[in-house]
């Protein structure tokens, strides 16, 4: 079975909603995910939950695309965090047929954060949501392991999403992710990069955040990565590429991932 390719909001974070619907589907991408909660200053959210004629807006540019909606994102979670004020942001998402929430970790606090880790996933779980943890290099959840230990005390229906860029850039372990259980991993995002020994918190910002390369295009090993999910794993493509869609436009920048991307799925080993 070919696998679904979704491209992350990130990757063209300018569009909102319909317009990146519309660019994502002209790429040949089959689902996106959709950012509705703003996580930095200097980008930008779709805050769907608070703006009904938005989302109407994005859910007939879903019914002419055809495209779905993989996910939505992303819950930073803190010691501050509260699921009442969240509720509609997974009604949002349950009304845009999402598959997963994606969720960051910043509590200090990891017993906290699995707790309402755990409560959220079952608040998204009674709206047919699925709930994910992704981790992140610089923050007090920094590789797989971490992350795994955090999803197994929140409970048996939240998952781990695993973004090759931060698997690489925290030294995770291919044999533990070969290991975990693939009900926890119902996705991955993928993007390439160029790699070196060591980074400092400010270059690891700088390429999640703005300038990943395509996938082939860099020095991870993404062959040794997708060869640790099953073959048919969905692959949501997040590469932002600020220098390029200024350059070229957002667009041009999605059909550039979905090319590249598709070349070297088709060049792997197996493929």
């Amino acid at each position: 079975m070919p696998r679904t390719l979704s491209v992350a909001h990130l990757s063209a974070i300018d569009l909102a909603p319909p317009a990146f619907l519309e660019a994502a589907a002209e790429a040949g991408f089959e689902a996106v995910g959709l950012r509705l909660i703003r996580v930095t200053d200097t980008s930008p959210g779709y805050p769907l939950m608070e703006d009904p004629a938005a989302l109407r807006q994005t859910r007939s540019a879903m019914a002419s695309t055809g495209l779905r909606v993989a996910d939505i994102e992303f819950v930073k979670i803190t010691s501050q965090t509260n699921i009442e004020a969240l509720l509609p942001f997974l009604d949002a998402g349950a009304e845009l047929g999402a598959a997963q929430v994606i969720t960051a970790p910043y509590d200090p606090d990891l017993t906290r954060l699995a707790d309402t880790l755990g409560r959220l996933s079952e608040e998204a779980r009674a709206r047919g949501l699925g709930t994910v943890l992704e981790f992140f290099p610089w923050t007090n959840v920094p590789d797989l392991a971490a992350c795994w230990q955090v999803v197994s005390q929140a409970g048996p229906h939240t998952g781990l999403l695993v973004d090759s860029l931060h698997f690489d850039r925290s030294n995770s372990s291919l044999d533990l992710l070969k290991a975990l259980p693939k009900d926890r991993l119902p996705f991955a995002h993928l993007c390439d990069a160029r790699c070196q020994p060591a980074y400092s918190e400010e270059e690891l910002l700088e390429t999640a955040r703005a300038e990943r390369l395509a996938p082939g295009d860099g020095q991870i090993d993404l062959a040794a990565f997708l060869d640790a999910f099953d073959p048919d794993l969905p692959l949501g493509i997040e590469v932002p590429m600020n220098a390029k869609a200024a350059a070229e436009g957002s667009p041009a920048v999605l059909k550039h991932l979905y090319r590249r991307t598709s070349e070297f799925l088709e060049n792997l080993p197996g493929a």
